[in-house]
């Protein structure tokens, strides 16, 4: 197995070690443990594509488990923060786009069709990760020092433009390849 297929499976592996920081208050320092593991786990995610990409490691295998590494990391995140930091409602809207798009991906790669993502998409990618990163590392101040922060509101705003962008993004998604979805047209 190459270095990036082993990076998107470590990403796998730190998902449980997050969901048990996330959800353990017993654990000192829970938030800041589980900052830590969603930062390494989104840093396996740049590091297996630029890896791959520049040393032409790139494999169907790879093609597969990436996205959903990434997919189970992002959305094992937003659940655990439910309800105090993440909307039910957020949650709903972005893992639909995320079933949507790789149910399109299929379609497409069923027919031979490779459907690259799209600024949308990456922008909606990179709006979750800062949205991750801002609710934890807000936790995990206010766990260390005792400060209260306006973790709830902020968390709240950043989240509902992350499903904003996933709205939009899934939509111009399924516009631009509305082909495979009714071909008679």
């Amino acid at each position: 197995m190459n270095l990036p297929n082993r990076l998107t499976l470590l990403r796998m592996v730190l998902v449980p070690f997050l969901v048990l920081f996330l959800l353990c208050d017993a654990i000192p320092f829970s938030y800041l443990w589980a900052l830590l593991v969603f930062v390494a786990a989104s840093l396996t995610d740049f590091f297996d594509g630029k890896i791959a990409r520049d040393r032409d490691l790139v494999t169907n295998f790879g093609k597969f488990l990436d996205p959903m590494a990434d997919k189970v990391l992002v959305l094992s995140a937003m659940i655990c923060l439910i309800p105090d930091f993440c909307s039910p409602v957020v949650v709903i809207i972005v893992a639909a786009r995320e079933f949507m798009v790789s149910s399109l991906r299929l379609v497409a790669a069923a027919q031979g069709i490779v459907l690259a993502a799209g600024w949308s998409g990456k922008a909606k990618t990179a709006s979750q990760m800062v949205s991750i990163v801002a609710v934890l590392l807000m936790c995990s101040i206010t766990q260390i020092t005792g400060m209260e922060l306006p973790t709830m509101l902020v968390s709240q705003i950043l989240m509902w433009i992350t499903a904003a962008l996933a709205v939009y993004s899934g939509s111009e998604y399924l516009v631009k390849n509305w082909k495979l979805v009714n071909p008679k047209q």
